[in-house]
């Protein structure tokens, strides 16, 4: 094995990769629990998660120019603010998206069934053979992945368009009376749970080793991919507010929660007879490719930590044949195949979403470290624009939305936590010696303010 990765993701497959990794549970499954909390209100808690996000995005766009490597979040926090963080970050980030991944594949079963009636087990079946599948196109090639996420994520963002456009004739004004009637607290609530739905933004920085230009690039195709999604959230959560009853929404899921198929709920008006089986086939495509997204993304890290020494080195291997970290892919969908046959993971899925969300934060404090301990290593070719007050709003920001997250996903992420400074404890101190950009901002104040540089 070798150790280089190809750089053959152009602008496009990096756009859609981002994108791919956005549209999925945020559009197919979230609406109708945003707007049980916050009722109509729901389009506001949209725009206000992809406000809280934006913050992190352009922190993280700045940072993978600097260092256009593997690892994304794990290596940005590393290099800041040392190993203990990075390995916490790392491990973290990497049970998070294969979580969201598992939660991605199992959550289109709910779609599958308005298809074609089959047992729970078939229903397991399926997304498992899908996981097989996606774990397989990571390992052949990122490119052949990357190809396969432009053309799925082209045709689904062609049909929601249209879906968006349909819907402009055929909403029901009425459905958007007592818009703010929850007030601010449930917008804020409703934007807490729905953060999620753009996490994937910063996903491609992941693989940043593989993109072709990432000077250009990578801060592009995180800005764009943001843009897009942002807008494309708004309007398509407006068409489902619009096209159904609130009931219907609400109630209509298991045990008489809110439904898990509101984009289907009222597709019927938009597409007649084949409007289910249209917006069903639509919405299994785009968790697809959802998870083969956070595959991609999220069998990164555990390759990046091998490289610094915080994971086993066959983790850094990369195929002779294929130029792919073939064995941080396998170790990853393996547990993608584990969680997805014996873990609930929707609930790990709740659970990962608040730990989502203290990273995005934490990345904010990352680029502050980097831009004040002014170290020569750390040479971007894009800047984050509004340094530093972006950043504070978003660290603020973030931290508002955990804390609305409730008290399980909270805990959820504090063992997480735990779990990766056990980890540092136990197999990672021993192996690094390492300091972060952070070391270098706290010498110079232990000196008085000179100068230190690396």
């Amino acid at each position: 094995m070798t150790d280089d990765l190809e750089r053959d993701l152009g602008l496009y497959a990096t756009v859609t990769i981002s994108m791919g990794a956005m549209i999925g549970s945020g559009i197919f499954v979230l609406p109708a629990l945003g707007l049980k909390e916050a009722g109509p209100a729901v389009i506001v808690a949209y725009v206000l998660a992809g406000l809280v996000v934006l913050p992190a995005a352009l922190s993280k766009a700045e940072m993978a120019t600097a260092m256009p490597e593997s690892g994304g979040t794990y290596l940005y926090i590393d290099r800041a603010m040392g190993p203990l963080a990075g390995t916490v970050a790392g491990l973290g980030a990497w049970f998070s998206l294969v979580f969201k991944s598992s939660f991605a594949l199992v959550g289109l079963g709910a779609y599958l069934l308005l298809l074609v009636p089959l047992s729970d087990g078939l229903v397991k079946a399926v997304a498992l053979g899908l996981a097989a599948l996606i774990v397989v196109l990571n390992v052949v090639g990122t490119e052949q992945s990357g190809k396969a996420q432009s053309i799925v994520v082209t045709a689904v963002v062609v049909a929601l368009v249209a879906y968006v456009v349909d819907a402009g004739f055929a909403v029901d004004t009425a459905r958007f009376s007592g818009f703010a009637a929850e007030g601010a607290d449930g917008v804020v609530t409703a934007a807490a749970f729905v953060f999620v739905s753009y996490a994937g933004v910063t996903k491609i920085a992941s693989v940043a080793e593989e993109i072709e230009n990432p000077d250009r690039n990578l801060p592009l195709g995180i800005l764009v991919s943001m843009g897009a999604m942002v807008v494309l959230y708004t309007l398509v959560v407006a068409a489902v507010v619009g096209l159904n009853d609130p009931t219907t929404l609400t109630t209509s899921g298991p045990g008489g929660g809110p439904s898990l198929t509101p984009m289907a709920d009222g597709a019927g008006r938009l597409f007649g007879g084949v409007g289910v089986v249209v917006i069903s086939v639509v919405a299994i495509l785009a968790l697809t490719s959802m998870a083969n997204a956070g595959v991609l993304a999220s069998s990164r890290f555990p390759l990046a930590m091998s490289r610094d020494s915080l994971a086993p080195e066959t983790l850094a291997g990369v195929s002779e044949r294929f130029k792919t970290p073939a064995t941080a892919i396998l170790v990853t969908g393996g547990l993608l195949l584990a969680l997805i046959a014996f873990v609930d993971v929707v609930d790990l899925a709740k659970l990962a979403s608040a730990f989502q969300i203290l990273v995005f934060s934490i990345v904010n404090v990352a680029l502050i470290v980097f831009r004040t301990s002014d170290v020569d290593s750390y040479q971007p070719s894009f800047r984050a624009p509004g340094y530093p007050v972006v950043q504070v709003v978003g660290l603020v920001g973030g931290l508002a939305l955990l804390t609305q997250m409730g008290t399980v996903p909270i805990l959820g992420a504090a063992g997480i936590v735990v779990g990766g400074v056990a980890w540092y404890l136990v197999y990672g101190r021993s192996r690094t010696d390492r300091e972060g950009a952070l070391a270098v901002v706290l010498a110079r104040y232990r000196d008085g303010g000179t100068e230190a540089h690396e």
